[in-house]
């Protein structure tokens, strides 16, 4: 759909953020005029308003593009019982590799997951099943025999006392994807389903260069119409407008907590090369050791934490005095709330997946969705932000709820300023921008992927729902 003809002209629409009704003339990527009864230019594409709210486009500051993408074409079994997975796997078809790939493992629903485990299930043809992290792939002896595991080096291949590989594989997604040959899944699908969600810019919290370089091919052949910036270690210049390299993916993992000195190390050898840290932490010890961590490397602008799950009042203090944001995920607490209040110690609820403290304790915060691993859908995100209901119905976190409109404020900041102010609609500013069936705050009553009317990037019409007049 791709189209700017001669020019855009949107007539009738509640500007963002002052909310008064113009038209908004497009023109060569950028808003050439704002103003009121703009008569169409000869070519000019004309799209009716009708009142509704005019936005900068919105962005997920925390994704995960390829992984989204193959998810859509794996077996996904997360609301499936055990003995329901069991049937799953024996009837589900593999792939064109030889495969079945499932995603969505849970040990609780389902159990703790090993190659005799899935044997079991289903020994004859290849079988991996991604945990409900993104951490750990369960294989069985097929899939072991074809990975060469008995033979393989990765220290994320666990093995038992006579160093027999488990099946289970910790963070090894870069040594599956090269034994295997992989070839990354096409973006085009999911570029437009980022289009009609009304989502121009994504940041791709993806640490694999890999999958950064994917994410470059795809904004370059045309398959993601998206603005895009890639935090893997050692990405290359992109060379491309709507591609930027941004801050250094760095992952504290809590199985396996890394020495203060190295985590320290990585963190100044990010910033040596002008490059912020994003640091992934999902649990208490790994935030307090992230802060020592920076506080021994020292803070770059832009020093950011992912997730911080659990966060008490104090270290939000922390995180605030040292100037480090925070990228948290709403949806999780709509998708797996009741699991974590289950698993998590009775002391640390309180704490879990804080918004509204840090934002209180002036953190700089930005929501995003953490897909495929939370929802890609950015209005489920202000409907989670807002309510934090479980799905059980109950509210975990009451103190921690936002306004949508406060949580969208964070949609629209830059990617490389999470929790920063908005973009704004100006003559000049570039016209990327979404625009909604109705007015803002009645949009905002309801939250929902159906009110977005028109996607433009760069000034291109990338998505509507009607036609143009």
């Amino acid at each position: 759909m791709r189209r700017d003809a001669a020019g855009i002209l949107l007539r009738n629409v509640e500007v963002y953020p002052h909310g008064a009704r113009a038209d908004c003339r497009i023109r060569r990527g950028h808003v050439a005029r704002i103003g009121h009864e703009l008569h169409p230019a000869p070519g000019e594409l004309v799209i009716r308003g009708d009142g509704g709210a005019l936005l900068p486009g919105l962005a997920d500051h925390h994704l995960h593009l390829t992984a989204t993408a193959a998810r859509d074409s794996s077996l996904d079994v997360s609301a499936l019982s055990r003995g329901e997975l069991a049937a799953a796997l024996a009837e589900a078809d593999a792939g064109d590799d030889g495969w079945v790939r499932v995603v969505g493992h849970d040990e609780v629903a389902h159990g703790n997951l090993d190659r005799d485990t899935l044997d079991a299930y289903r020994g004859s043809v290849p079988m991996r099943l991604q945990h409900r992290s993104g951490a750990l792939w369960s294989v069985n002896s097929a899939g072991l025999a074809r990975l060469g595991a008995d033979h393989a080096s990765h220290v994320g291949i666990e093995r038992d006392l006579q160093g027999r590989p488990t099946g289970r594989l910790w963070r090894a997604d870069d040594w599956l994807r090269d034994t295997l040959d992989a070839k990354p899944p096409s973006l085009r699908s999911l570029g437009a389903r980022l289009a009609s969600l009304g989502l121009t810019h994504v940041a791709d919290a993806t640490p694999d260069p890999a999958a950064a370089e994917a994410a470059f091919a795809a904004v370059r052949g045309g398959e993601l119409p998206q603005y895009v910036m890639v935090m893997a270690e050692g990405a290359g210049a992109p060379h491309h407008p709507r591609l930027s390299v941004g801050p250094v993916k760095v992952v504290v993992t809590d199985h396996e907590l890394p020495d203060l000195d190295d985590l320290a190390g990585r963190i100044a050898r990010a910033h040596a090369v002008g490059r912020a840290v994003a640091v992934h932490c999902v649990s208490r010890v790994a935030l307090a050791l992230t802060l020592a961590a920076l506080d021994q490397a020292g803070v770059r602008d832009g020093d950011r934490v992912e997730h911080g799950a659990v966060a008490d009042p104090a270290a939000a203090g922390e995180l605030a005095r040292r100037g480090v944001r925070v990228v948290t995920q709403p949806t999780l607490v709509a998708l797996r709330g009741d699991d974590y209040w289950q698993r998590t110690d009775p002391g640390d609820r309180v704490d879990l997946w804080r918004y509204g403290t840090l934002v209180r304790a002036g953190v700089r915060v930005a929501p995003s969705s953490d897909a495929p691993y939370g929802d890609l859908n950015p209005w489920a995100c202000l409907r989670a932000a807002a309510g934090r209901h479980t799905p059980s119905g109950r509210v975990l976190g009451p103190d921690e709820r936002l306004p949508a409109r406060d949580v969208l404020r964070g949609m629209l900041a830059p990617l490389d300023d999470p929790g920063g102010p908005p973009r704004r609609i100006a003559v000049g500013s570039a016209a990327d921008l979404v625009l909604l069936d109705r007015p803002l705050t009645d949009a905002l009553r309801s939250p929902h992927a159906r009110h977005v009317r028109a996607t433009l990037i760069a000034g291109q019409l990338v998505y509507c729902t009607d036609g143009p007049d």
